[in-house]
């Protein structure tokens, strides 16, 4: 007897995954290795930003009630009595009527309260003359005014990104802690595949879902395991998925979760003695996604159909590693754009649609069907349509979440 099983609403299973997901422990890393790894501690700065106040241009370090009354017909003169670059200090204080030449980034010499750039004097030899006063602090950085001693700058679960370095950099934050890699285990099912390397032969195809998880995750920054392939034998796939589970804090399988002769997951599931969080989700493509915890490891049972492969990936692999190492944004981000061509077709489920996004219009990137596997190459985004709909046209408003981004933003909702 073929197996009932009761569709999950995409929310309602994106939520039950993320109950499950538990966090890793954590690990210290050298700077020039943190990128694209998630912050598990505050970022806190150890001084002020800048450090002490300063020239943000080129010019002369003045006092600014010596300027008082200066105008066009009436120039003060000024004498240059020190010269200094960034990285430098004057061990001058200046008197009235003085200035020290400052170049951009150098710390404001004693006595000194603005910076007059050059464009706005008129130099000869080692004086010169201005023709406007200037208020205190007028063109001068002021110590502290990026950031504050003590202040939380970047908050833990944050993605490290370029400027995440540059400020862990700036507070000497030479080994940063953050959140250990899970260790993700990637197996394909089924008699019908052959190695990439392999020729064609009559009823075969190549396995394109093992390579295409794996760079999924190396776009996280995710590295992993590969199982090979498991043939459609009830014990040795589950020898071989039980193996690989133990091994790992995360096992994702392709194909044999459907309700087919050979559609062995089920059954693995079930002698693993593993809880089947669902075994179908209202979506298409991958309604069939199958996601099941053993021994606090997850298994992600996704659909044999590329397509169905990588949205299932998307939607509930993505988010649940990503909670896991501590981010406080696992989503995809998600926008709204209008359609630029018609989408007729019926939506009794909820549909994602591989599409191509222009930041403005969206449109579906090809064949869409579940086996297909040119639109996941060609798109950027999936278009969220919602169940129970019978179709849209062009210039309707639709939802749509975005894929290669480096981080997600505020979940979405279907």
């Amino acid at each position: 007897m073929v197996e009932k099983r009761i569709p999950m609403q995409v929310k309602d299973a994106v939520d039950l995954v993320m109950s499950h997901a538990g966090s890793l422990e954590t690990e210290s890393v050298a700077l020039e290795d943190s990128y694209g790894r998630i912050l598990a501690q505050p970022l806190t700065a150890t001084t002020d930003v800048p450090p002490f106040n300063r020239s943000p241009y080129d010019g002369y370090a003045i006092r600014s009630a010596d300027t008082a009354g200066a105008s066009g017909t009436s120039r003060i003169p000024f004498n240059v009595i020190d010269h200094i670059g960034a990285g430098e200090v004057s061990r001058k204080t200046l008197n009235a009527f003085e200035a020290i030449r400052i170049m951009t980034g150098a710390q404001l010499p004693a006595g000194a309260d603005a910076v007059a750039m050059f464009e706005q004097t008129v130099e000869n030899g080692q004086s010169f003359t201005l023709r406007k006063p200037f208020n205190k602090l007028e063109n001068v950085s002021l110590q502290g005014e990026d950031v504050a001693h003590g202040e939380e700058v970047i908050e833990s679960g944050n993605l490290i990104n370029p400027g995440t370095i540059a400020l862990l950099a700036t507070f000497g934050y030479s080994q940063p802690q953050v959140a250990k890699l899970p260790t993700v285990g990637i197996l394909s099912t089924g008699t019908e595949l052959l190695s990439v390397g392999d020729a064609l032969v009559p009823g075969k195809i190549r396995n394109s879902n093992g390579p295409m998880i794996m760079a999924q995750l190396k776009r996280m920054g995710i590295p992993c395991k590969m199982y090979g392939m498991s043939i459609d034998n009830l014990d040795e796939s589950f020898e071989a998925v039980q193996k690989a589970a133990q091994e790992t804090d995360c096992l994702i399988t392709t194909g044999g979760v459907s309700v087919g002769d050979f559609d062995f997951l089920p059954a693995i599931y079930e002698r693993m003695g593993a809880k089947v969080l669902f075994n179908k989700v209202a979506m298409r493509p991958g309604s069939v996604t199958t996601v099941a915890v053993a021994d606090g490891r997850f298994l992600f049972g996704l659909s044999g159909n590329p397509s169905a492969c990588f949205t299932g990936f998307e939607l509930f692999v993505r988010p649940a590693l990503l909670k896991m190492m501590g981010a406080e944004k696992p989503f995809l981000p998600h926008t709204t754009a209008f359609l630029s061509e018609d989408f007729e077709k019926a939506n009794p489920f909820t549909r994602f649609i591989r599409a191509v996004y222009d930041g403005e219009t969206v449109r579906p990137a090809g064949f869409n069907k579940s086996n297909a596997v040119s639109s996941i190459a060609r798109g950027n985004a999936l278009i969220v349509l919602p169940g129970g709909t019978r179709g849209f046209v062009k210039g309707d408003r639709v939802d749509v979440l975005l894929l290669g981004v480096e981080e997600g933003a505020a979940k979405w909702m279907v």
